[in-house]
């Protein structure tokens, strides 16, 4: 009979507190950290874009600073090779934040960018918190 006892009770906190396997991975957050736009945004971007084509319902924020924000710029030397990845990429629902640290230090101005970009106060918070929030960290 005690037996009989312990195995309902088991049964009984497993299926109430166990979690569905299909909500544990229910959200795919995922972070990419840009600091180097010449050697880390080409290969950044084709990876954004390979995890959307395999996870199509991935939640992507790039966060660029530092040297990293060049390739959000108009101005960049290889707009015409990024400027398309980071449209299709923006209209399948990525948010690139760019650090408004970076802004004042190397003055550069918000009408610099690519309309697609958003604008953080600071990039390294911008990292934490997402983190703090579920996402995962990838630097290209």
């Amino acid at each position: 009979m005690k037996t009989l006892l312990r195995g309902l009770m088991t049964a009984f906190l497993f299926t109430v507190f166990a979690v569905p396997a299909t909500s544990a991975f229910a959200e795919d957050k995922v972070v990419y950290h840009i600091n180097d736009a010449e050697h880390q945004a080409l290969a950044g971007l084709r990876n954004v874009r390979n995890q959307l084509d395999t996870a199509p319902d991935t939640k992507v924020v790039v966060v660029a600073h530092s040297q990293g924000v060049d390739f959000l710029m108009e101005s960049y030397k290889d707009a015409a090779t990024v400027g398309p990845l980071i449209s299709a990429l923006h209209a399948r629902g990525v948010k690139f934040e760019v650090c408004e640290i970076t802004l004042k230090q190397r003055n550069l101005k918000k009408d610099q960018f690519v309309l697609d970009a958003d604008f953080t106060p600071s990039g390294v918070v911008e990292l934490t918190r997402l983190q703090q929030k579920g996402y995962a960290y990838i630097k290209p």
